[in-house]
């Protein structure tokens, strides 16, 4: 460990830096578990807006009891075959029922 403080990360807003460089030991390691787990749910929250860019197929007016009239369409290409999945957000989470195969022509 050196004896003089770390230099911050050129990324980091000077107001940033002056704010967290007055916290103490115990107050760092709670913004440093904080940004972690920020961090982490940034990745995550990308990760469902990429996974909402799949082809999203028009939506039908019949959907089945146990999915949500805000339910989409998806079609989702697995191992080179092509599959209907009924998908909508439950809070932070993904939610996806079955629906079938994709038919020849579709």
């Amino acid at each position: 460990m050196s004896d003089s403080p770390p230099k911050p990360p050129q990324k980091l807003s000077r107001d940033l830096v002056e704010s967290i460089e007055c916290c103490s030991a115990e107050e760092l390691q709670a913004v440093e578990r904080y940004a972690d787990a920020l961090a982490q749910y940034r990745e995550r929250e990308t990760r469902l807006a990429e996974d909402d860019q799949d082809e999203v197929e028009d939506r039908p007016k019949e959907l089945p009891d146990d999915v949500p009239t805000r339910a989409t369409l998806t079609t989702k290409e697995i191992n080179g075959n092509r599959y209907y999945y009924w998908q909508w957000r439950e809070g932070d989470k993904v939610t996806s029922k079955y629906k079938g195969p994709v038919e020849d022509g579709e």
